[in-house]
């Protein structure tokens, strides 16, 4: 047995090491002979969706996580959302985290001209609207907020995965958020140097909106109890599923993905030294594991967030996982009892899809009806207003030309 072993193991490993780059060798490839200047929304979004579903999408998943918890190390963004007790309580954290993974989700995972990511981003545009006007969300959060989710995921990327990004990859995070940002009414004028005389490509903005950003963290990201109380509600979220004895130890782990700067904001202490190199250690066995031992994702193992199509019933859509409270999630057989998070769940004694009525939403969502209570059914005549704007402005093409 073992003289067959140690052959059938180094051709794995050959078949590994021949397959593994395939895929980014082939976008390369298809983009060797077209300018980045010329790259479309449509093509940024299609490169981005592969790094999101098949190259990285455990890493990519956790990066927006955290990009949404770094905006509450800025104290006028934590407060904010402690006034509105959007985040703040408990009552409310969950619900308004699941809903604000959607909108991002539905509006990245579907293509820039489709119906789906229009009423997405419109939504996001109306609940947006009454902060805005008031003073309450300033031109700064909007875009502090945005170069969070164009820069995270390649940092998260470039630190923990098997491989790094690309410069066709960074350039499409930077298309695609740059059109992004124009649909949600972002201005670059007085904060980005070339706002005014146009950016060469996805790259020139993206460098230009982290340097901005980092210039601004500097500034406004600064201790206030805004942020530490936001940041406990958000720890609370990210350490849902670990049982009571494990909380101080998922605790350590959330200090151990902050920086001094976030870390001081957010008012929380250095995780035990001890803890950092365990942590450390765990991320290069991953990426060891990944670059050497695994075969790439395949297209049909794809990491799918949403149903695809409505229920034929209610007409809802519906999320296919969950890693908290099952928002959203259909109370099929497989979600309630055979699923391995379904069973995780029933053992640490916490909520599946189906349980407490209605409290999960477990007939899923409306598009056009997500977000805080106090904006059920509202917005009808805002958004109808956006969709034809975003219609005719964000038609796949490049935001750059």
């Amino acid at each position: 047995m073992a003289f067959y072993a140690l052959p059938v193991l180094l051709a794995y490993l050959l078949l590994v090491k021949t397959l593994r780059f395939r895929r980014i060798d082939k976008l390369q490839t298809q983009y060797s002979t077209t300018s980045l200047a010329s790259m479309t929304d449509r093509e940024a979004w299609g490169i981005q969706k592969s790094m999101m579903e098949l190259e990285f999408p455990f890493t990519f998943y956790k990066s927006l996580q955290f990009a949404l918890f770094r905006t509450y190390g800025i104290p006028t963004i934590s407060k904010t959302l402690t006034k509105t007790q959007l985040f703040a309580n408990p009552l409310y954290s969950f619900k308004r985290y699941a809903d604000t993974v959607l909108l991002i989700g539905e509006f990245t995972s579907h293509d820039p001209t489709s119906e789906r990511t229009r009423i997405a981003i419109a939504r996001t545009n109306f609940i947006h609207s009454p902060y805005l006007q008031s003073g309450a969300i300033t031109p700064e959060d909007m875009l502090y907020t945005l170069s969070l989710f164009a820069t995270e995921p390649l940092r998260f990327i470039d630190l923990y995965e098997w491989r790094s990004t690309t410069t066709l990859e960074r350039c499409a995070m930077g298309v695609f958020w740059k059109s992004v940002g124009d649909a949600l009414g972002i201005d670059y004028a007085g904060y980005l140097p070339s706002a005014s005389k146009g950016f060469r490509d996805g790259n020139h903005w993206l460098q230009e909106v982290t340097a901005w950003a980092q210039e601004y963290e500097a500034k406004a990201m600064v201790p206030a109890q805004s942020n530490r109380e936001t940041a406990e509600q958000t720890t609370a979220l990210l350490t849902y599923v670990l049982p009571p004895r494990l909380k101080l130890i998922g605790e350590w782990f959330v200090s151990h993905m902050m920086d001094d700067r976030l870390r001081r904001a957010m008012i929380y202490d250095p995780a035990p030294d001890l803890a950092n190199v365990v942590f450390s250690a765990s991320f290069s066995l991953r990426k060891f594991i990944l670059r050497y031992l695994t075969l790439p994702r395949p297209e049909f193992l794809r990491s799918l967030s949403f149903s695809e199509k409505p229920d034929p019933v209610t007409g809802t859509y519906h999320l296919l996982s969950w890693s908290a409270q099952p928002f959203y999630v259909k109370p099929t057989l497989w979600n309630r009892w055979l699923s391995p998070a379904a069973l995780f769940f029933r053992i640490l004694g916490l909520p599946v899809p189906g349980d407490q009525g209605d409290t999960f939403f477990p007939n899923g969502y409306h598009l056009d009806n997500v977000g805080p209570n106090t904006f059920s059914g509202k917005g009808k005549d805002f958004m109808e207003k956006q969709i034809k704007i975003l219609e005719v402005e964000r038609r796949g093409q490049c935001p750059f030309h």
